[in-house]
């Protein structure tokens, strides 16, 4: 009997979307070239309102263009297939409908042999309900994740895709924000970078960046100083911010250098940024999984204005990468570990075993479906790792 398989991508984008799409096609067209290919248009919002494309043979042989592109061929979507009200309200489903019932309705009758979910903790976990619920019902539907998170923070995975592309993108976008450092006279910049609850993408493109800063000739006498498009300070949520030393320390460099250069993830100080409005009695917008909208709080622009005046800064710039990095097409590391694990995916949903790709940190680094049940969001970034150290050390954040 003929599988059928279906795809979605689901939650934020990252830059491996079009290239797992891609990957899986491929992989399916190589090892069983039989099996029919549907792709959910939007996510979970596709496979709730049966919105769907069929994969044919012109996107079979045409499937390696997707490498070529970020964002999604097949869009995405922020929708939980456990927030019901949520669903509701957004015409999802009906009155008295459960999401779970309907996005399990909508597979028996699309013949879903396969479902792959491309995303985060959240699309994956949501898969692994939506599995749960269906075997309840006697469905043999064999669910497979590939982990997409640029804040590369599901356990237990090592390495989630299109997070090492994200930090390379942010590292090249604060190539020409920095270069604004001569714009102005005192300028402060600050480059925010996406991270809600994990600092790794902002330390990994403060990394990236630092390579490049270090590979470059520099000519002071003419003002083409390193110092100057050097990185002061790096703020990321896994460690406290102390606004009074670090404005000390930085007034230092203003008066030093003329300049400061920070690199802040977006979630770095957010608790007290949200417990300080709510005292207030400003309410704090959040989405449907709970998080706080980081737009609606701007922390870029919090920091920006809690520092400007105490370092004498005459202009200010919050640049924000995050759209940037997060739509790029996957690079050549990325694009690799993409193939490795569609090749492993496809592997298991041919043979009914379900979870998530990715290397296990819990059992060696295996490369393995790993179970469901073990997936979860919000890694901490490790701040103890050595790379990181230099990283602070560089910055004056930390001595020895």
């Amino acid at each position: 009997m003929t599988k059928r398989v279906a795809l979605l991508t689901a939650g934020g984008y990252a830059p491996c979307l079009s290239s797992a799409v891609g990957a899986l096609i491929e992989t399916y067209d190589r090892t069983d070239p039989d099996v029919e290919l549907i792709a959910y248009l939007h996510g979970y919002h596709g496979l709730l309102t049966g919105n769907h494309v069929v994969v044919g043979s012109a996107e079979r042989a045409g499937a390696a263009l997707l490498h070529r592109f970020g964002g999604s061929p097949i869009g995405n979507s922020r929708v939980k297939l456990t927030n019901d009200a949520d669903c509701r309200e957004r015409g999802l489903i009906g009155a008295d409908e459960t999401a779970l019932a309907v996005a399990a309705a909508r597979l028996r009758a699309d013949g879903v042999d396969v479902l792959h979910t491309i995303g985060g903790d959240d699309t994956n976990t949501a898969a692994a309900d939506l599995a749960s619920y269906l075997a309840d019902q006697g469905s043999t539907l064999t669910v497979v994740g590939l982990p997409k998170t640029i804040d590369n923070d599901i356990v237990p995975i090592r390495q989630s895709l299109g997070a090492l592309t994200a930090a390379g993108e942010a590292s090249r976008f604060a190539r020409n924000v920095l270069a604004e450092h001569g714009s102005n006279p005192r300028m402060l910049i600050v480059h925010e970078v996406m991270g809600r609850a994990s600092g790794w993408l902002t330390a990994a493109a403060a990394r990236d960046y630092l390579a490049w800063h270090g590979a470059q000739e520099w000519l002071p006498g003419i003002g083409l100083d390193p110092r100057r498009w050097a990185i002061h300070a790096v703020y990321v949520p896994e460690r406290a911010i102390d606004l009074d030393a670090e404005a000390v320390r930085l007034r230092a460099v203003m008066d030093d250098v003329g300049c400061v250069n920070i690199f802040l993830a977006e979630g770095a100080g957010i608790d007290d940024i949200v417990a300080s409005l709510e005292a207030s009695g400003e309410p704090v917008e959040r989405d449907p999984f709970g998080h706080v909208k980081i737009d609606t709080v701007d922390p870029g622009r919090y920091f920006a204005r809690q520092f400007a005046e105490r370092l004498g800064a005459e202009k200010q710039m919050v640049q924000k990468s995050g759209y940037f990095s997060r739509s790029a097409p996957a690079n050549e590391t990325d694009l690799a570990l993409i193939r490795e694990m569609a090749e492993l995916a496809v592997a298991c949903a041919l043979r009914g075993e379900p979870g998530v790709v990715g290397h296990d940190e819990e059992r060696g680094d295996e490369l393995r479906a790993i179970e469901f049940g073990r997936i979860a969001g919000h890694k901490p970034f490790d701040t103890s790792q050595d790379w990181f150290a230099d990283v602070l050390r560089s910055t004056g954040q930390l001595s020895g």
